[in-house]
């Protein structure tokens, strides 16, 4: 079987990544690598029929491109993922793969082909609807805040006209999801304004026809915790993995 892996542009595997993106259907971390121009695009062929692209990035530094952080493969032709992976390393040369676990098809190669595996942040998604409230509580927005097309900021708590807590949503990555983010100032956690700005936040995502998604680091226990308690739940993980020699 002849399989060819060619470096190649982004344009020549568009169409690719729109059924990569709607088959997986969940917010993809990476997503914005293309638009910022840090990776590096491959096309799949066997015997000249096209099936299927890769990408690769930099891990650590933006300008390196170490880490294979997409793989797609057309379903008819995912028998041969396994074949297709290691050409697709080698020609890359990339000696890393960085995976959200609910990629199924590239977690799956990277169990498969890589060691020292570890986890760096675990993903959210959307799940149940909260009511949450903290007395004296205004959820409100800084009257010169404007969006653009990569954030949604300017979102404060205040209590008794105190800001406790701000937030907002990035909005640089797959269609139609927003990331949230926030922070509560240090003398105020633990009361759950984390997680009441938070459930405010996916309120705006929704009203801007987004879907709200999150992330946090693997050892943050607490941001883990203000999450589920705004309603989210765990849908994967990012995982890198060492592949093997």
């Amino acid at each position: 079987m002849n399989v060819s892996i060619i470096k190649t542009s982004y344009e020549e595997v568009a169409l690719f990544r729109v059924s990569f993106l709607k088959e997986n259907n969940f917010q993809f971390i990476l997503d914005k690598a293309y638009r910022y121009g840090w990776a590096d695009t491959y096309l799949f062929a066997i015997e000249e029929k096209k099936i299927g692209y890769g990408s690769v990035w930099g891990k650590d530094k933006r300008e390196d491109r170490d880490a294979i952080f997409e793989f797609y493969i057309i379903p008819s032709y995912r028998q041969f993922s396994s074949l297709i992976f290691p050409k697709f390393q080698t020609v890359s040369n990339a000696p890393y793969v960085e995976a959200q676990t609910n990629d199924l098809l590239l977690s799956t190669m990277l169990f498969e082909f890589t060691r020292d595996i570890s986890a760096e942040a675990i993903l959210f998604e959307d799940y149940i609807e909260t009511n949450l409230a903290v007395p004296g509580t205004i959820f409100t927005r800084k009257p010169d805040a404007t969006d653009n097309p990569m954030d949604a900021g300017g979102y404060l708590l205040t209590l008794d006209g105190e800001v406790v807590a701000s937030g907002g949503l990035m909005l640089n990555y797959n269609l139609p999801f927003a990331d949230i983010y926030m922070e509560v100032k240090e003398n105020h956690r633990q009361k759950g304004f984390g997680s009441l700005i938070v459930q405010e936040l996916k309120k705006e995502a929704y009203r801007m026809e987004r879907v709200p998604a999150a992330r946090c680091n693997i050892d943050n226990k607490i941001s883990k915790s203000t999450l589920l308690k705004a309603g989210f739940r765990v849908c994967g993980c990012r995982v890198v993995g060492r592949i093997r020699e």
